[in-house]
């Protein structure tokens, strides 16, 4: 049955479906960057606000600044804006159909359109996934002012190429008419994403006018979250699911039975009640994002280079071998959890069992390529900063070392089977060569600073590290994690 408002009460039985009228809703949200994740989180806490007759005027709109956003705007039009979640358990497989979206703007190169719709004053938030290398940083994790993007929108503010540039020109045109302006909500995982979000939209801002930039840090929100579920890419075995239901959704998206949104309440125009759907509003954020990102985020890591070199498909095929699994547990028990602080009823240790039980969840089939993908951004923010308070701590960083020591061996582009791995990183052609290099030297690995700049002149962590990829070329993965677990 092909998804659509004329088709929602003739859904097979047993998916759940809007109860509102989405005719009577109206958009208060603008979301840029509408990909899995967005729909199975975020936009499905507002769902079911919906679902219980609240914000119905905070409707969402989706937004794209890539021309790749196109074909995801073309799906979800095609089918008026709804989504089919599947919620994948072993003990059994439910779907459900959201309509918290109502619009996806046109993606255009000047942002024309993103950038009047969030000029109307009924749009209140404008939320981002944009990826946590997204963000346009440099090493040092400043807004990077030399990239080519960055310098067009402060050259062109007028017809930016960024999300970014985007945001800046809405929030000057309403400055502009005496407007305020909205909330900059950002959904990436980032230790302190609101804050980033707010030193990247006032940074660029400087660039071309400072008094705007001015009023934006004075009278703008940007409150910090942690956003947290499991979100696979949609691919044909995912279609056939849904058609196996009887849905025809050219965008399925599939999840864990899991969710977690802790949000900062910091908001400048309003907000929807998202607590009264089981998410957490806080004053303080950071100990959640410190948790997550540090176990769960740090985690994937962890498990996801080992995983490719190996060959294990997904993060759950990880997790049912044995060694890997140990891996896992040992480095998370020794050398994360004593940097991670308990939040209101969650120690580390309960939070790594909720970890390890979702992770060994096989039905999701969350795979090692899509958790590798931009280890760039991902080894940067979420594993370098443990390592750097481990040695501070004057801690243990043996596993850490063996952590960063399988991702560049991973770089190198082959498994251990001779198979290739195929380019999974922004920055793939120079992670390549630093890891080929690394094979007979491997202090070349670390020399890349824009990652180890903070870390790399330690004595004990460089001699592990040498050993540790010294050992991987010469006897394998496995030889290395046995080491290791012997320890």
């Amino acid at each position: 049955m092909s998804l659509g408002n004329k088709t929602l009460a003739t859904l097979p039985t047993g998916v759940e479906r809007p109860r509102y009228d989405r005719s009577k809703l109206t958009a208060g949200i603008v979301h840029i960057g509408l990909g899995n994740f967005h729909r199975a989180h975020q936009a499905w806490y507002l769902h079911r606000l919906m679902q219980q007759g609240e914000a119905l005027d905070w409707a969402i709109i989706g937004a794209g600044v890539r021309p790749g956003d196109a074909a995801m705007r073309d799906k979800l039009l095609e089918q008026d804006c709804l989504t089919t979640l599947i919620e994948l358990d072993p003990s059994g497989t439910s779907a459900e159909v959201t309509g918290a979206m109502i619009d996806f703007l046109p993606v255009e190169e000047d942002n024309a359109t993103l950038i009047t719709t969030m000029t109307d004053p009924a749009i209140r938030i404008v939320s981002l996934t944009v990826t946590e290398g997204g963000y346009f940083l440099d090493g040092s994790g400043a807004l990077d002012t030399s990239h080519g993007d960055i310098i067009h929108d402060a050259t062109y503010p007028d017809a930016p190429r960024t999300a970014f540039g985007a945001i800046i020109a809405a929030l000057k045109a309403r400055r502009d008419r005496g407007l305020m302006p909205f909330t900059c909500q950002c959904c990436d995982n980032l230790q302190n994403n609101g804050e980033i979000l707010r030193q990247v939209i006032i940074g660029l801002a400087e660039l071309s006018a400072p008094d705007l930039a001015d009023w934006i840090n004075e009278n703008a929100a940007f409150p910090n979250a942690m956003v947290d579920c499991i979100v696979p890419a949609t691919g044909q075995a995912e279609r056939d699911l849904v058609h196996k239901i009887g849905i025809d959704d050219a965008a399925p998206v599939t999840h864990e039975n899991y969710r977690q949104w802790v949000i900062e309440d910091r908001f400048c125009a309003g907000r929807p009640p998202w607590e009264n759907v089981g998410a957490t509003l806080t004053q303080d954020v950071h100990a959640y994002e410190s948790m997550k990102i540090r176990m769960l985020n740090a985690g994937h890591q962890v498990l996801a280079n080992v995983g490719e070199i190996l060959g294990l498909p997904t993060i759950s095929s990880c997790m049912q071998d044995a060694q890997v699994s140990a891996f896992f547990s040992k480095v998370q028990t020794e050398e994360i959890a004593p940097y991670v602080d308990a939040v209101p009823d969650l120690s580390p240790q309960k939070y790594l069992a909720l970890i390890e039980k979702r992770f060994a969840n096989p039905a999701i089939r969350d795979t090692t390529r899509r958790v590798a993908f931009d280890g760039s951004s991902r080894h940067f923010g979420f594993v370098i900063p443990i390592l750097q308070d481990a040695i501070e701590a004057k801690g243990s960083i043996v596993g850490l070392a063996l952590v960063e020591a399988l991702w560049a061996r991973m770089c190198a582009g082959l498994r251990e089977d001779g198979s290739v791995i195929e380019p999974n990183d922004p920055h793939w052609m120079a992670l390549t060569e630093a890891a080929v290099k690394a094979r007979s030297n491997p202090g070349a690995w670390l020399e890349q600073s824009v990652f180890y700049a903070g870390v790399a002149d330690d004595m004990a962590f460089k001699a592990a590290f040498d050993d540790w990829l010294t050992l991987i070329w010469r006897d394998g993965a496995r030889a290395a994690l046995d080491r290791y677990l012997a320890t």
